[in-house]
């Protein structure tokens, strides 16, 4: 069954909710619907209480180290983390708390897989703490692997194919669809479908979610074979969905 699970976005060492694709070099500010007062550990915490497992924190650039292992301090094994990690640092992030890493450019060269790095990093960690980060743009009628702060197209369809490969190296994919996300105006519905049908490991879907009735939909669309992350169109990031609405959808999930 679909669950909701929640996001903490670190950009300068503060919480935030941005529009991913705009994370250009040379920019001087990404797009930004939300900057938050409250510190990451704040919502780690409200997570914990609220029993909202699953959920990442993704550090987008520089300056967020320090603040991203207090929100992992606050949550154990209840938060993933993920942007910047690899072989040498992954596991400072999980003696810090965090249940996953989450892994993308790394794992790439000249555009394709290096299968030698994801060998090595799961010889590091074990496949059973490593989330692979697949975040995709629509070309034409599939969708291309996004690397590098989703500014640069890798070689790397996403296809049944690619995702069943994998899937032997990792416990859990996380996919951002790129195009829509962050700017809370639809989901990429066909990449949701496919998704449902082509995964065997856990999969959550990032991007376009609007409201709370994307919880039912994306659980239509897959069979209840992906859950949900609501970012930016939450009220406690600005937004009008009602967290605490998305709390109680889980709640009912568990209870059924």
């Amino acid at each position: 069954m679909t669950r909701f699970r929640p996001c903490i976005d670190l950009h300068e060492g503060r919480v935030k909710q941005i529009v991913g694709k705009t994370l250009q070099e040379g920019r001087s500010q990404p797009q930004t619907h939300f900057i938050s007062e409250k510190p990451a550990r704040y919502f780690a915490t409200l997570y914990k209480q609220d029993h909202l497992a699953g959920g990442h924190v993704i550090m987008l650039g520089p300056g967020n180290e320090a603040v991203a292992q207090k929100a992992l301090q606050a949550y154990p094994g209840g938060l993933q983390i993920g942007g910047g990690i690899n072989p040498e640092n992954a596991q400072t992030y999980l003696k810090a708390g965090a249940s996953h890493v989450i892994v993308t450019s790394y794992l790439f060269k000249e555009k394709d897989i290096d299968f030698d790095r994801l060998a090595l990093i799961v010889k590091k960690i074990g496949k059973e703490r490593l989330v692979i980060d697949l975040s995709c743009r629509r070309v034409g009628k599939s969708w291309t692997v996004a690397i590098q702060k989703w500014q640069t197209l890798s070689r790397v369809k996403m296809t049944h194919e690619v995702l069943n490969t994998l899937s032997k190296y990792c416990a859990e994919f996380l996919i951002h669809a790129v195009d829509v996300e962050g700017e809370r105006r639809g989901m990429d519905e066909e990449l949701i479908e496919r998704l449902g049908a082509w995964c065997s490991l856990p999969v959550t879907y990032a991007g376009g979610a609007s409201n709370i009735n994307d919880l039912n939909r994306v659980n239509d669309l897959s069979r209840g074979k992906v859950d949900l992350t609501i970012g930016s169109a939450l009220d406690i990031f600005g937004g009008s969905v009602r967290y605490k609405d998305c709390v109680t959808f889980n709640q009912r999930r568990s209870a059924s």
